[in-house]
């Protein structure tokens, strides 16, 4: 019996190559193909697939946001729509995620897709399927969660994104996007993180990337608060690696970080009685 699928990717060409790779490998339908997150929680719903091939870098919901999405509506139906698809990743991650993957049991593809690694992640789904961990309607188990939902669960704790109790907590590493890799950094190695337009742009002093976080306040939730501190509404700046303080106009003060462009970083008026007793001014 073929098993359901979907496809959702950003790109075309992704889409394409994986729905020609799972054509040649056979035994799969692809049922519906999404270009976004957002239509990748609604086609799930929708058609409650066996397998959901899903890109982790997407604009508006990534792969992870969409995972967190479709759990959250299956409890709130209380499990009625049967458990989780077995979700498949297809991803540029470094090998530190990858492993991460791996040991939650959640299977992944690298791009460019492999005929081979195709065929061996859907074996792998088929497999788990036939012994019991994600059979659709089979229900929730003893704890409230299926199989799947315990993985993908843990595995998003596992990648920075805490849920529920595991929320506040800060992780040793975070996780940041740079160019097409994403990079397990260690906290103290950041020197400050700044919004624009939406995106969070991460900087230390060998290089810059993109957290995941929508926004400040969500990353802050990641960071050491002895450490990190929240200088401007734009900006969150790690105390260790300000160079130089400097005064500014109408006493006001600006952060000169010691990042390779040495970046001025403004302090807003709330934060300067916090300025002074940081570094008794």
């Amino acid at each position: 019996m073929n098993l359901t699928a979907l496809i959702i990717d950003d790109e075309q060409l992704a889409r394409d190559e994986l729905r020609f790779l799972l054509d040649s490998v056979g035994g799969v339908d692809v049922v519906a193909q999404g270009t976004n997150g957002i239509e990748g929680v609604e086609l799930i719903e929708e058609h409650r697939p066996d397998l959901v091939f899903l890109d982790v870098q997407m604009p508006g919901l990534d792969g992870f946001a969409v995972i967190q999405k479709v759990m959250e509506h299956n409890r709130l139906q209380g499990g009625s729509a049967g458990p989780l698809p077995q979700i498949i990743f297809a991803t540029a991650y470094d090998q530190y995620a990858v492993r991460a993957f791996d040991v939650n049991a959640v299977d992944y593809l690298l791009k460019p897709f492999d005929k081979a690694r195709v065929e061996q992640a859907v074996t792998r789904a088929r497999n788990r399927m036939d012994a019991g961990g994600g059979v659709p309607g089979a229900g929730l188990g003893a704890q409230g969660d299926s199989p799947i939902e315990s993985q993908l669960e843990a595995l998003l704790k596992l990648l920075n994104r805490p849920q529920g109790a595991g929320r506040g907590t800060q992780p040793a590493k975070l996780i940041v996007q740079a160019q097409s890799r994403l990079l397990l950094i260690d906290q103290a190695d950041i020197c400050f993180a700044a919004i624009d337009e939406g995106v969070i742009r991460v900087v230390t002093q060998t290089f810059e990337g993109q957290s995941k976080c929508r926004t400040l306040e969500e990353l802050l939730e990641l960071l050491d608060p002895a450490v990190f501190w929240r200088a401007h509404r734009g900006f969150v700046v790690n105390i260790n690696h300000i160079r130089e303080v400097v005064p500014w106009f109408k006493s006001s003060y600006q952060l000169r970080m010691n990042d390779k462009r040495q970046t001025e970083i403004p302090v807003s008026r709330a934060q300067t009685k916090r300025l002074r007793e940081l570094f008794n001014l």
